[in-house]
Parts: structure tokens; sequence; C-alpha cells
């Protein structure tokens, strides 16, 4: 069992840039796997955790609704917002420039084989690193995620997930409001719930803005926790370009 997690930070990259990357990232993994099975071999796979942030973009999980997207093309242009359907689980979901998006890209197989266990302890990681900054946060039942204020009129959403995995592999991720522009949450239906609100952190904290790598450090802190991970860090392919 490899616990070794490989660290990249990729900046700011395009949606399409970084989920290619992430699928190549996931095949070859996947790749190293079969030809274990295939060639009886005991060849260790690699596990990978990218930090990004994205510009304006919407997705749409394979079980998502289109109508959950209030935006026409034309409207969607001139917003500056590019839109992609994509092969994870959830429904729409927007990220762009103030956000944290992970995706952790593991082989669960050198872990723990359980995806409901991975997608608690995802959420556990955000849950605990808000705390830090005094914030009670929770799961909501029912809802991926991570919210505030629970079970009130005042529930409200600042962690998205979604995730695809295949023969224990995960790619895709969370997305955490850090110092989002959250009037762009108001062109979608955010996972298709209707009637809850979004926030980001700088609003809770009622700061300007959040130091974004303070919030990275945190969430590595406690990914390696919770994961009994062994974090690496790598410049990667796509930030040395």
């Amino acid at each position: 069992m490899n616990k070794q997690v490989e660290i990249q930070d990729l900046g700011s990259r395009d949606y399409k840039e970084v989920w290619d990357y992430q699928e190549e990232l996931f095949k070859g993994i996947l790749d190293i796997k079969v030809r274990n099975r295939r060639e009886d071999t005991a060849i260790a796979t690699p596990n990978y955790f990218l930090f990004v942030e994205h510009p304006h973009v919407y997705t749409l999980g394979k079980s998502g609704d289109m109508q959950n997207m209030l935006l026409s093309e034309e409207q969607l242009e001139k917003k500056g917002a590019s839109f992609y359907k994509i092969n994870r689980g959830g429904d729409i979901t927007y990220h762009g420039p103030g956000q944290i998006v992970g995706y952790p890209i593991l082989d669960l197989d050198n872990f723990f084989t359980d995806i409901h266990k991975y997608l608690r302890f995802l959420e556990e990681v955000i849950i605990l690193t808000l705390t830090e900054y005094g914030l009670k946060a929770s799961r909501s039942e029912g809802e991926t995620g991570v919210w505030l204020d629970v079970g009130t009129p005042f529930a409200r959403k600042i962690c998205a997930m979604g995730v695809r995995a295949s023969r224990w592999v995960t790619m895709h991720g969370f997305a955490l409001n850090v110092n989002a522009d959250l009037g762009y949450f108001d062109h979608i239906i955010p996972c298709g719930i209707r009637g809850k609100a979004v926030t980001s952190l700088n609003v809770e904290l009622g700061k300007r803005e959040v130091d974004p790598e303070e919030v990275k450090e945190k969430i590595r802190n406690h990914f390696s926790r919770l994961f009994e991970a062994r974090l690496v860090r790598s410049s990667g392919v796509l930030s040395e370009k």
C-alpha cells in the first residue's frame, strides 16, 4: 500500500485543461492496476492531490438536469463563463476565481475501499478546516458537500463536492468558496437544490479577503491526518508551462 500523495498546486488553469490532466493521471493509475492483475505483479500505484483555481465555468454532472443552468449559451459568453457536461456525480456547480478547488486522484486500494467513507472524509477535511476559522460547518442529510446552519432557514452551502471512481481510483473532488464572487451562483440552481443559499469564507468572516495559501495548508494538514497519508510536493506537469 502506497500512502504517499503527490501535492500539485496548478495555480489558475482552464477547466478543460485540468480535466484532461486529471484523466491522464487517472488512466495512468488504472493502467498500473490492470497490468498488476494481468501479469501478477505488485507495482505501487501513485496518488495525487491537485489544487487549482479555474476561470468562471459551470459544470454539469452525469446525473444533472440542464434546467438547473439558467443562462443561454449567448449569456454565458457575455458573462465570460464556459460550460461543460462532465463525468462526475452530482448536478450543476460553479467554479471561478476565489475558490479553492481540490482534485484528489487516489487509488483507494492504498487507503480503504469505501466510496461512502471517502466522501465523508473529504467533507470532514473541509469541516475541520472551517472549524479553525471559528465556523461550525456540517453535512446536510441527503446532500453532499459542506454547509453552515443546517436545519435552519439560514442553511447555506460553502463547499460543493462531486467525484468519479472506477476500480477504486478517484477523480474530481471539491470546490471551497474562499473569496468567491457569489453573484455567479445566481445563474444556476446549485447542485439542483432550490431554496438554499451559497456562501463564502470571507463573507462569513466579515473580511475582504482570506489568505488562500493559509486555507490550503489547513486542508493539507487535515487530509494528511484523516487519510494517514504522507504528502510530498511536486510542481506537476501543468505548472511548469
